[in-house]
Protein backbone atom coordinates (compact mmCIF):
# COMPACT_ATOMS: atom_id res chain seq x y z
CA UNK A 1 0.00 0.00 0.00
CA UNK A 2 1.60 3.36 -0.86
CA UNK A 3 1.67 6.04 1.52
CA UNK A 4 -1.36 8.36 -0.32
CA UNK A 5 -3.50 4.85 0.12
CA UNK A 6 -2.78 4.95 3.66
CA UNK A 7 -3.40 8.35 4.24
CA UNK A 8 -6.83 7.96 2.60
CA UNK A 9 -7.63 5.00 4.72
CA UNK A 10 -6.62 6.41 8.13
CA UNK A 11 -8.64 9.52 7.32
CA UNK A 12 -12.24 7.94 6.45
CA UNK A 13 -11.37 5.08 9.54
CA UNK A 14 -10.53 8.56 12.12
CA UNK A 15 -13.97 10.31 10.69
CA UNK A 16 -16.13 7.78 11.25
CA UNK A 17 -14.40 6.67 14.53
CA UNK A 18 -15.63 10.22 15.41
CA UNK A 19 -18.88 10.09 13.93
CA UNK A 20 -18.40 12.77 12.05
CA UNK A 21 -19.53 12.63 8.12
CA UNK A 22 -17.66 13.47 4.90
CA UNK A 23 -19.07 16.91 4.84
CA UNK A 24 -18.51 17.87 8.30
CA UNK A 25 -15.09 16.67 8.24
CA UNK A 26 -14.72 19.01 5.32
CA UNK A 27 -16.24 22.04 7.13
CA UNK A 28 -14.32 21.54 9.49
CA UNK A 29 -11.30 21.47 7.68
CA UNK A 30 -12.29 24.38 5.61
CA UNK A 31 -12.01 21.99 2.05
CA UNK A 32 -15.20 21.22 -0.50
CA UNK A 33 -16.51 17.72 0.55
CA UNK A 34 -15.70 16.64 -3.10
CA UNK A 35 -12.19 17.71 -2.37
CA UNK A 36 -12.10 15.96 0.82
CA UNK A 37 -14.16 13.08 -1.03
CA UNK A 38 -10.91 12.75 -3.45
CA UNK A 39 -8.40 13.00 -0.42
CA UNK A 40 -10.29 10.17 0.93
CA UNK A 41 -10.45 8.21 -2.06
CA UNK A 42 -6.63 8.64 -2.58
CA UNK A 43 -7.88 10.48 -5.69
CA UNK A 44 -5.72 13.86 -4.55
CA UNK A 45 -2.45 13.92 -2.79
CA UNK A 46 -3.15 16.59 -0.20
CA UNK A 47 -0.65 19.30 0.77
CA UNK A 48 0.61 19.31 4.19
CA UNK A 49 -0.91 22.55 4.87
CA UNK A 50 -4.66 20.40 3.96
CA UNK A 51 -3.34 17.52 6.02
CA UNK A 52 -2.55 19.40 9.04
CA UNK A 53 -6.30 20.91 8.78
CA UNK A 54 -7.58 17.79 8.78
CA UNK A 55 -5.93 16.47 11.09
CA UNK A 56 -6.65 19.35 13.50
CA UNK A 57 -10.41 18.92 12.36
CA UNK A 58 -9.98 15.30 13.70
CA UNK A 59 -8.45 16.44 16.72
CA UNK A 60 -5.16 13.93 16.11
CA UNK A 61 -1.39 14.59 15.91
CA UNK A 62 -0.83 14.94 11.93
CA UNK A 63 1.53 11.72 12.41
CA UNK A 64 -1.69 9.60 13.03
CA UNK A 65 -2.88 10.31 9.41
CA UNK A 66 0.43 8.31 8.38
CA UNK A 67 0.54 5.32 10.36
CA UNK A 68 -1.51 1.82 10.46
CA UNK A 69 -4.31 2.28 12.09
CA UNK A 70 -5.78 -0.47 14.39
CA UNK A 71 -9.32 0.79 13.84
CA UNK A 72 -9.81 -0.92 10.06
CA UNK A 73 -8.87 -4.20 11.60
CA UNK A 74 -11.72 -3.52 14.30
CA UNK A 75 -14.46 -3.42 11.54
CA UNK A 76 -14.13 -7.05 10.27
Amino acid sequence: MNLRDRVALNIQDLRRARGLSQEELAHRADVSRGHMGKVENAKFAASLDLLERIAKALNVDPVELFVKQLVRFLRL
